[in-house]
C-alpha cells in the first residue's frame, strides 16, 4: 500500500508523524516539568508553614498548659485556610495530635510515622493519612533549649494536587494540539516546496530520469563536461576522460584549469558555438563550448568534444588517392609551371619534413602564391601529401611534405 502513495502523500505523512512524535515527547517532557514544578512549589509553601508553626511563641508556650488544643487548634485552622492547605496538624512529642481540621481527630494519635521530626529532620513525601494520601512536609518544633517537644505537619492531598495539575495539563494540551495543527500545514507547504523543486516527480520517475541521463551520458562518443561557477567540473562522462586520457575519478570534483590543456581551457571559458579544431596529443578534436565567463563572472557552462582523428585520417588518404589518380591522368606541366622551379621546389620541400607555402617560398625567394600552385602540383602528382594544420587560429592552414615518389 505504502508503495502506491504518492510522493506528496509519502513526505507529508513522514513529516506529520515527525511532528506528532515531537510534538508528543514534548508534550511529556513539559507535563512532568510541570507536575515537579508544582509539587516543589507546594513543597516550598508547606515548608514555609510548617517552620513558621514551629517557630510560633505561641504554639510553643501552648504545650505547657493543660489543654493545648485550645489555644493550638484554633491558630492552625487559621493558618491551614489562609495557605490554602489540606490539614495542619501539630502534635507533641508521644504523636498526640493538639490540631486536626477534624475535631474529633484531636487527642488521638497520629496515624503516621513521626520519628524522623522527632529526630529533628525535616521530613518531604507522600503518605496517607485519615484524610487520604497526601503530599506533605513535617518539622520538629522545639523548646527554647532546642530540645524536640513536638512536631508540626501540613499537607495537601493527592487527589487536589492531581486536579490542579490536570486543569493546567488542559492548556498545555491545547498548546500541543495547536502546535501539531501548525506543524501539520507547516509540512504541506514545505512538501508542496519540495515537490515544486523536483518539477512534481515521483520518485519512480526520478529514479528513471537519472538512470537515464547516467546511461546516455556514458555511452555517448562524444566527450561532455560541465563545469560550475568557481570553475570545477561537475560532470565528466567516460568519452571526455578517455579524451583527456584521464581516470574518470580524477576529474571529479577537479579545477578545469588543472585537467584541460590551454586551447580546451579558452574554449570553455570564451565559448564557441560553431566547434573548434583543437589537436590533443593523437586526438584532432572539434570542441564547443557555452562559455564559462559572461561579463567577467564565472558560471555554469558545458563543454563538449567530439573526435576528429578518423574523419582527418580518412580525408588524408583520399586527397592520397586523387593525387595518384591525378598523377597518371595527367602528363606534363600546367601552364605558367617551370620544370626548373618545380625541381627547386621539390628539392626545398625533400629538405624540410613538412612545410608551408609561406616557408617555401621565404626558401627560394619567391611568392607564397608561387610556391603553393608548385607544391599544389607536386601534390596533384603524388610526389607530395597535404595535410591540415589546426594549430593556427581561425581557418586550418594546408602543409606539405614529400612522398619520395
Amino acid at each position: 500500500m505504502a508503495s502506491k502513495m504518492t510522493l506528496r502523500m509519502q513526505l507529508l505523512a513522514l513529516q506529520a508523524l515527525i511532528v506528532f512524535l515531537v510534538t508528543l515527547a514534548t508534550g511529556i517532557v513539559a507535563g512532568a516539568s510541570q507536575e515537579q514544578a508544582l509539587r516543589e512549589s507546594y513543597k516550598d509553601r508547606m515548608q514555609a508553614v510548617a517552620q513558621s508553626i514551629a517557630n510560633l511563641p505561641t504554639v510553643r508556650d501552648a504545650f505547657d498548659d493543660a489543654d493545648p488544643s485550645s489555644v493550638i487548634q484554633p491558630i492552625a485552622e487559621v493558618i491551614r485556610e489562609a495557605s490554602d492547605l489540606a490539614y495542619v496538624v501539630v502534635a507533641n512529642d508521644q504523636g498526640i495530635r493538639y490540631s486536626h481540621p477534624n475535631p474529633d481527630r484531636i487527642g488521638e494519635k497520629v496515624s503516621t510515622d513521626p520519628s524522623v521530626p522527632l529526630s529533628g529532620a525535616v521530613y518531604v513525601g507522600t503518605q496517607t493519612g485519615t484524610l487520604g494520601t497526601s503530599w506533605r512536609v513535617k518539622v520538629p518544633i522545639r523548646d527554647d533549649a532546642g530540645t524536640v517537644i513536638g512536631t508540626a505537619s501540613v499537607g495537601i492531598l493527592e487527589s487536589e494536587l492531581n486536579d490542579e495539575f490536570m486543569a493546567n495539563l488542559a492548556w498545555l494540551i491545547s498548546a500541543m494540539l495547536a502546535a501539531a495543527v501548525l506543524g501539520v500545514f507547516g509540512s504541506a507547504w514545505v512538501t508542496s516546496v519540495i515537490r515544486r523543486r523536483i518539477y512534481r516527480l515521483e520518485p519512480h520517475q526520478i529514479a528513471a530520469l537519472v538512470k537515464n541521463q547516467e546511461t546516455t551520458l556514458h555511452r555517448l562518443s562524444e566527450g561532455v563536461i560541465t563545469v560550475n561557477g568557481a570553475g570545477r567540473i561537475t560532470l565528466a562522462n567516460d568519452a571526455a576522460a578517455r579524451l583527456l586520457e584521464r581516470d574518470a575519478g580524477e576529474l571529479d570534483a577537479a579545477a578545469a584549469e588543472d585537467v584541460l590543456d590551454a586551447e580546451l581551457l579558452a574554449v570553455l571559458r570564451e565559448g564557441e558555438d560553431a566547434g573548434r579544431p583543437v589537436i590533443l596529443g593523437s586526438h584532432v578534436l572539434v570542441a564547443r563550448s557555452t562559455g564559462s565567463v559572461v561579463d567577467g563572472a564565472g558560471v555554469e557552462a558545458t563543454l563538449l568534444l567530439r573526435d576528429h582523428t578518423e574523419l582527418h585520417d580518412v580525408v588524408q588518404r583520399v586527397e592520397a588517392a586523387d593525387a595518384i589518380i591525378a598523377f597518371r591522368q595527367r602528363f606534363g606541366l600546367p601552364k605558367g609551371l617551370s620544370p626548373e622551379t618545380l625541381d627547386r621546389v621539390a628539392a626545398a620541400l625533400g629538405a624540410r619534413p613538412d612545410a608551408s607555402a609561406t616557408e617555401i617560398g621565404d626558401d627560394l625567394q619567391m611568392s607564397r602564391v608561387s610556391a603553393r600552385r608548385y607544391l599544389e602540383h607536386l601534390a596533384s602528382t603524388g610526389r607530395a601529401l597535404r595535410s591540415l594544420d589546426y594549430s593556427t587560429k581561425g581557418r586550418p592552414g594546408t602543409r606539405y611534405r614529400e612522398t619520395g615518389v
